[in-house]
């Protein structure tokens, strides 16, 4: 396999306007490899602005894991994690090195950590039981079952939580073997100020590209209020304007707040991978992040 010796998975990792998928671009084209998509919102089809795919910068390079799923479809982690492994076996069997990108903190740490997930059918006497309890007795059971709850969101909706609470519970066999994968993670970090700098110029940027029409395209063929809501970010306070309850410039102005806080978040999350053990290696985004990862990967051949 081309790339890393002792590696054969790449990982770049950072917040929404790093530069993570150049990066990664450049060091698939440099090494021998293809790239897979840790982004939650970037395996629809259609949402490709407000997801920030930038397919143009994959100049020629292979990608895997974008557009794979309708808009409207509740694509979920145990679905991603199984794509994953597949690509990974396919990308490695014939040779490329497989690199992993996003900033999707969840889906890189199922990768990362090895989640052991399982598909888990819906109970149908479970759920007649649990649809009489109150949303914090639902809470309740869910932290029960699972303490240590990945995904807080889950207890925000009730269809959710018996979702959750479902897949807590769930004592059917385990998901397939996991297969040796020996990840070299790099993370591109910016100064917050320049890190804000760069989100709200890429914002305009999208702004300028369509971004407002792509989600009026989507509406109209289909994909709900409620659905564009649940996908948060560009798509919730996109969809807000196009109702008539935010003014252009109010949207904007709450866009941009909510995508500095969201970067925070990514930020928080890819701490709180270190503090479990996985091991991140911290380019500096402001000078020369190819030329320290080149030269991190080649220190790390020896």
């Amino acid at each position: 396999m081309s790339g890393t010796k002792g590696h054969n998975l790449l990982v770049i990792l950072g917040a929404t306007a790093s530069g993570k998928t150049r990066l990664a671009v450049e060091l698939a084209g440099r090494l021998g490899g293809e790239i897979i998509s840790a982004d939650s919102r970037q395996v629809y089809r259609g949402m490709d602005i407000g997801t920030g795919k930038d397919l143009h910068e994959y100049q020629g390079i292979p990608y895997h894991l974008i557009d794979v799923a309708p808009p409207g479809h509740e694509f979920n982690l145990f679905q991603f994690q199984r794509l994953f492994l597949v690509a990974f076996a396919e990308i490695s069997n014939r040779g490329p090195l497989p690199v992993l990108v996003g900033g999707s903190g969840m889906y890189l740490d199922c990768v990362l950590r090895g989640y052991r997930l399982a598909e888990v059918p819906e109970h149908a006497g479970l759920r007649r039981e649990l649809a009489p309890l109150s949303m914090e007795q639902l809470t309740q059971r869910l932290t029960r079952a699972n303490p240590k709850l990945h995904n807080r969101t889950d207890l925000t909706q009730r269809e959710r939580l018996i979702r959750a609470i479902e897949i807590a519970e769930f004592t059917g066999e385990e998901s397939e073997p996991w297969p040796d994968i020996s990840p070299l993670t790099l993370g591109i970090r910016w100064e917050r100020g320049a890190l804000r700098e760069r989100i709200t110029v890429r914002l305009r940027e999208r702004m300028a590209a369509g971004m407002i029409e792509e989600v009026e395209r989507l509406h109209a063929s289909g994909t709900s209020w409620d659905q564009l809501e649940f996908y948060g970010l560009e798509y919730r306070y996109l969809a807000r304007h196009l109702k008539g309850e935010l003014s252009r410039n109010d949207m904007f102005q709450k866009l941009n707040s909510a995508i500095h806080d969201f970067a925070k978040k990514q930020e928080n999350w890819f701490k709180r991978m270190q503090s479990h053990g996985t091991p991140i290696h911290w380019l500096d985004g402001a000078g020369d992040p190819l030329a320290e990862a080149l030269e991190l990967i080649g220190a790390r051949r020896h």
